[in-house]
């Protein structure tokens, strides 16, 4: 196939290219605009394509997506099969203070690009969503199934780009997406060679990696207060390889099944506490932690149901293990500290 990966320079988007590089042989055209993606990732890549005779299927191009017409010329020129679509904003909180930003980039570019899709005879459309479209969930674990309703303009943005393309889908047959929902995305690549490159991180695992390795003098805990075992919040950790995996399986899926909706987690979750302490168990530095109060907006518990991307899917999680997810955290941090010396 010839795939058309936006955000490819990414965290998530990277580990999917990684990934296609290795197990496909499949042309990947990169679109990325290296506001929160990098280079070095790039080049990266193409090492990784190079060491696999795959030099020639992999293409970067820098390029943002609110630039239609630019965007158009490559959708017109390249005669893509699909399209997997990370280019996101992700803060939550600089959702709240700057909307605007996050319906132009999250919704009115997704939805140019998937009118540009149908344009052009594009049919395959993966999604990148986020459990953040169920805000506070009622029900514990959160099915697919369980009503959406975002609390923050991020989880709005991603929930307006879905309706879209549900929209799309009845009303143009041949037009199939998958929507993954991610739930807490973390760890590096098993082989050290990608991670997290984005700065001032606000994810846990990538918190804590840093604050081990001695990037940050200290981390803090959002809230003690929670209805949980320990007090803290508890969310379901899943590794980037394994969600990178769950593209690969969804774009197979197409080709034979309809569009569809999926979450992207393990099926339970650890508390903010048991993830510092694994952190400091796996690294052996006893690193400051200080406790704050809560964050607006932090569910208590956030855990998928997974069973409807392993049944349908047949989707195997290979690196469900928080030591391992903050094993390879944490040797990724080790790494770029190498690279800044």
């Amino acid at each position: 196939m010839n795939i058309l990966i936006t955000g490819g320079a990414g965290y998530i988007g990277s580990h999917v290219v990684k990934q296609l590089l290795d197990e496909t042989n499949h042309n990947i055209t990169i679109i990325d605009n290296l506001s929160t993606g990098s280079i070095k990732t790039i080049k990266t890549l193409k090492e990784i394509a190079k060491i696999n005779n795959k030099e020639e299927n992999l293409d970067f191009i820098e390029a943002d997506l609110s630039n239609f017409p630019l965007i158009e010329g490559i959708i017109k020129a390249k005669k893509f099969d699909a399209v997997i679509h990370f280019a996101a904003s992700i803060i939550v909180p600089e959702s709240v203070k700057n909307p605007i930003k996050y319906y132009m980039n999250n919704t009115v570019n997704t939805t140019n690009l998937i009118k540009l899709c149908l344009d052009n005879n594009v049919n395959k459309f993966i999604f990148s969503s986020t459990a953040a479209v169920y805000g506070q969930p009622y029900e514990i674990p959160v099915k697919e199934t369980t009503p959406t309703k975002p609390i923050n303009p991020y989880g709005m943005s991603k929930l307006m780009s879905e309706t879209v393309l549900k929209d799309c889908g009845l009303a143009y047959p041949d037009f199939k997406y998958i929507i993954l929902r991610y739930f807490n995305v973390a760890g590096a690549d098993i082989k050290i060679r990608i991670g997290q490159r984005f700065p001032n991180a606000t994810h846990l695992i990538k918190v804590a990696a840093e604050t081990a390795v001695g990037k940050r003098e200290k981390m803090y805990v959002f809230g003690t207060d929670y209805p949980t075992k320990d007090g803290t919040c508890i969310r379901d950790y899943i590794h980037v390889d394994d969600l990178a995996d769950a593209h690969i399986k969804a774009l197979e899926y197409l080709t034979d099944n309809d569009s569809d909706v999926f979450n992207c987690g393990y099926g339970y979750g650890y508390s903010v506490l048991e993830v510092i302490n694994t952190m400091k168990k796996v690294s052996g530095v006893d690193f400051k932690v200080e406790f704050t109060g809560r964050r607006e907006g932090d569910p208590a518990i956030l855990i998928a149901d997974n069973s409807k991307i392993k049944n349908k899917m047949k989707w195997q999680p290979k690196y469900n293990n928080l030591e391992l997810i903050c094993k390879t955290a944490l040797e990724w941090e080790k790494k770029l500290l190498k690279e800044e010396a």
